[in-house]
């Protein structure tokens, strides 16, 4: 554990009279709400998008990366805007894509002690900061019509497993959920069949078909594309 990790659990334990500890949340409150009201106002007049989920990490030489930046291009060629993380990686690939295309980039920025700056392919005024999380996801999944998870890490997961626990449990509508990469979210699929389904019970086998794997941009697209003309609705409104 680094020193500043261990000043951090201090400092949470440290002991606070009630008037330190009712000025602080109070303040936090207006951070909070001066978040949101920014996000919803912003978002509003941005239209129907597609979030794209995957590592900050990921070098610009991956498959990955390819494949991401390809299925923003194609997805903003279809009417849709591109919401991503804001961040390198993955979600520099998205908003490179959405760009190229010359559709709608938006990137939810958010202030990490590392790995995290905003990266060059977002719409000048489509870049939004935030320094809470929950905030950013509730931004994220208000304003998306679909969701795409390229392989990634614990936030790649936290989003993924946020949006499918909020349609399972109809908090929000069904929208499309793409895992794009077989090799990668194949063990972690037959995880959720064996372990999770059969084996413990705790989803149903319907759950499953909440998400779909696919391994090329053409079929991540299509999937969103084919979803939304099934109900006879398009993004140019």
């Amino acid at each position: 554990m680094t020193p500043e990790r261990e000043d951090k659990i201090r400092n949470a334990f440290a002991n606070k009279d009630w008037n330190d500890i009712k000025a602080q949340n109070s303040w936090q409150i207006f951070k909070i709400m001066s978040e949101f009201v920014e996000g919803f106002e912003k978002m509003s007049r941005i239209g129907p998008c597609v979030s794209i989920f995957g590592s900050a990490r990921t070098k610009p030489e991956n498959k990955y990366y390819q494949i991401a930046e390809e299925i923003a291009f194609k997805l903003v060629k279809e009417g849709y805007g591109v919401i991503t993380g804001g961040g390198p990686g993955i979600m520099e690939a998205a908003n490179k894509g959405a760009m190229k295309g010359k559709g709608k980039s938006v990137g939810l920025n958010i202030d990490l002690p590392f790995e995290q700056k905003h990266n060059d392919y977002i719409d000048s005024d489509k870049c939004i900061n935030f320094d809470y999380f929950f905030v950013r996801k509730t931004i994220f999944l208000k304003y998306s019509q679909g969701f795409i998870g390229m392989p990634g890490g614990f936030g790649t997961m936290d989003e993924l497993f946020e949006s499918l626990t909020l349609v399972q449990t109809n908090k929000i509508a069904q929208f499309p959920v793409v895992l794009v990469g077989t090799e990668y979210w194949s063990g972690m699929i037959a995880w959720l069949k064996t372990t999770m389904l059969e084996d413990e019970k705790n989803i149903n086998a319907i759950d499953l078909d909440l998400f779909k794997l696919v391994d090329t941009a053409d079929d991540a697209v299509k999937h969103i594309v084919d979803f939304y003309s099934k109900y006879l609705l398009k993004p140019n409104f």
